[in-house]
């Protein structure tokens, strides 16, 4: 495999011989690279860890270090990636912790851009968009083909659906319904379904009406939750997003944004 000489790789570390381990890295113990991985420069993994194949690290990049949880009592936790992510410079991802399952995990296909903060116990999706300065509490979901905008901070234990949109430098406190679009001006709003999002993923012209009538019923008639839902079983068709919806409210914990 191509490793710099001035690369620190510790003899534990599994590495596959596709991989390539650029200049001033360090590759601690109990880390597991597969094939054509690539660590540019200054990039620091600490395990145990597990990177999938064709991921791309920038410079100053660091994955798998110790949560900063003050519950953190050096378990040994784990952070688990799949493949062809792009993690960008300044990204910090942290292991998880006892308390939230004892790993973090990120899917396949992501973008996360520079300086984005993913905290212990987080769990984020495929095909993922991760702006710049985007920050993620602890035990935070982010659901497959969700965006979430530069510097938004993501308040701990909360979700953001599938095929979300988050506007630029919102405050998510409470959960991001899917093919929703949400920003903050002075507090959240829920604008209605990611309609370019979801136009541009193949969604059909009827779903996304349909998705909007939703959010409409959810956020806008003057109904409590359990009174929108009535409404939309009672006057909208039944589709894999609209039960989705609803199968995403029923689950939440802290209520989601209107």
């Amino acid at each position: 495999m191509p490793v710099h000489p001035t690369a620190i790789v510790d003899p534990t570390a599994t590495i596959a011989t596709t991989a390539d381990i650029g200049p001033y890295c360090m590759v601690g113990a109990r880390v597991e690279i597969a094939d054509r991985t690539r660590l540019m420069a200054n990039v620091y993994l600490e395990g145990p860890a597990w990177i999938g194949e064709d991921n791309l690290f920038y410079p100053y990049s660091t994955v798998g270090v110790a949560p900063q949880d003050l519950k953190y009592k050096g378990e040994l936790s784990e952070t688990r990636m799949g493949s062809r992510n792009k993690i960008r410079e300044f990204v910090t991802i942290h292991r998880g912790t006892e308390g939230g399952g004892m790993v973090t995990r990120i899917g396949d296909d992501n973008l996360l851009m520079a300086y984005v903060h993913v905290a212990h116990d987080a769990q984020i999706g495929n095909g993922v968009v991760l702006g710049n300065a985007v920050t993620l509490g602890g035990h935070v979901i982010v659901g497959d083909s969700a965006w979430v905008g530069a510097s938004s901070g993501v308040h701990q234990f909360c979700r953001i659906g599938r095929h979300a949109i988050v506007g630029g430098y919102s405050v998510i406190t409470q959960d991001v319904l899917p093919f929703s679009s949400t920003v903050s001006e002075r507090e959240n709003h829920i604008f209605g379904a990611n309609k370019i999002g979801l136009q541009r993923r193949g969604f059909s012209t009827e779903r996304i009406e349909q998705l909007q009538t939703t959010f409409r019923l959810l956020t806008r008639a003057g109904l409590n939750t359990s009174q929108a839902i009535e409404r939309i079983r009672a006057e909208i068709p039944s589709s894999p997003e609209i039960e989705e919806l609803i199968e995403f409210i029923h689950t939440g914990s802290r209520g989601f944004v209107k």
